[in-house]
């Protein structure tokens, strides 16, 4: 192993998770890679252990592999280790927006800064914590720590999330998303003006070669991913969108949005910047803080069929404030002649 295929995972520790190296013995060979880890590594399932070999946290003698990889007995595998998980959801009074509820599902309009399950490190304060609290009854979901979650937004995205409430609606509704029956529009603002009015960004998406927790373009082993963006309106230097994804990858939007050189304002991750009053107007007499602490980008209608009742169901999430304060200034300080 390089030193620097060595570093790709020691640099990925952190104070919650643990680096686990495991030799081989000789002896062992033809043996799958996911199986070989599941006796070691008890605690956790097998489906558990195939997403952290697909996620890249698992490597032998230095490489990535796939769970299918057989071993021949002497390598060396370094495993990147999650925390336990809690042994139950704790529900906590967290404040939820709901837009619309009956007994089968609930639409929320999901806050800034909560994450929406809980994860590695990650056991409370996250909107599962407050659905818990809140509704009688929730799903079962697709996995444990996940109850009534059919979908996810961002930790820093705002708007319109669809939760279930029994395991039939759950099911049929991820269906719909599955077989892209469910139309999500998202309003963003990106950084420069856009050339063409409208236009489909076909390009394929997967994990960041380097950083883990990011997404990139990846030409040759992505997987699909489109969004569909038309200009609401152009300003001197940015531009208000309606983004309409029909796939569904992790950080879609604003993956194609940089890519394009057009990241999103905010998105620090994916090289957007923050904007003040003062920026925007030249005028350093005015406020110097950021208008935004975040991604402009929040999910502002879905339309879906009811999962029961089969009705076709339209909702909308009203914008944020800090994003409509965002709209105003750019309205009036970048406004085109």
């Amino acid at each position: 192993m390089t030193p620097r295929q060595r570093n790709s995972l020691d640099e990925a520790v952190s104070d919650e998770s643990t680096l686990v190296r495991i030799e081989v013995r000789k002896s062992l060979s033809g043996k799958r890679l996911d199986k070989y880890l599941h006796g070691r590594l008890a605690r956790f399932s097998r489906t558990a252990l195939q997403r952290l070999i697909k996620d890249g946290n698992v490597h032998v003698d230095g490489q990535a592999v796939k769970p299918s990889y057989e071993i021949h007995g002497g390598e060396i595998i370094e495993a990147l280790i999650p925390p336990a998980e809690p042994a139950e959801i704790q529900g906590e009074d967290i404040p939820l927006d709901i837009i619309w509820e009956d007994e089968h599902l609930i639409a929320l309009n999901k806050q800034a800064g909560i994450v929406v399950h809980p994860a590695r490190g990650i056991g409370s304060g996250t909107l599962v914590n407050g659905l818990v609290y809140y509704a009688e009854s929730l799903s079962t979901g697709s996995q444990r720590f996940r109850p009534g979650i059919v979908h996810r937004l961002d930790k820093d995205t705002t708007g319109v999330m669809l939760v279930a409430k029994t395991d039939q609606a759950h099911w049929r509704l991820a269906q719909q998303f599955e077989h892209r029956k469910v139309r999500k529009t998202y309003v963003a603002v990106a950084e420069r003006e856009m050339e063409l009015l409208a236009d489909l960004i076909d390009l394929p998406l997967g994990m960041h070669p380097v950083f883990r927790d990011r997404c990139a373009v990846r030409t040759v082993s992505g997987k699909e991913a489109q969004t569909f963006y038309e200009v609401l309106e152009k300003f001197r230097g940015y531009s208000l969108l309606a983004l309409k994804p029909r796939t569904g990858r992790t950080h879609q939007l604003r993956v194609h949005l940089s890519y394009l050189k057009h990241p999103l304002v905010g998105d620090r991750i994916y090289g957007g910047a923050l904007v003040s009053l003062a920026d925007l107007s030249g005028d350093r007499s005015l406020p110097g803080e950021p208008i935004i602490d975040r991604q402009a980008l929040h999910a502002w209608k879905i339309e879906f069929r009811h999962p029961i009742s089969g009705k076709d169901m339209q909702l909308e999430a009203p914008w944020p404030e800090d994003f409509r304060q965002l709209v105003e200034a750019l309205r009036q300080y970048c406004r085109l002649s």
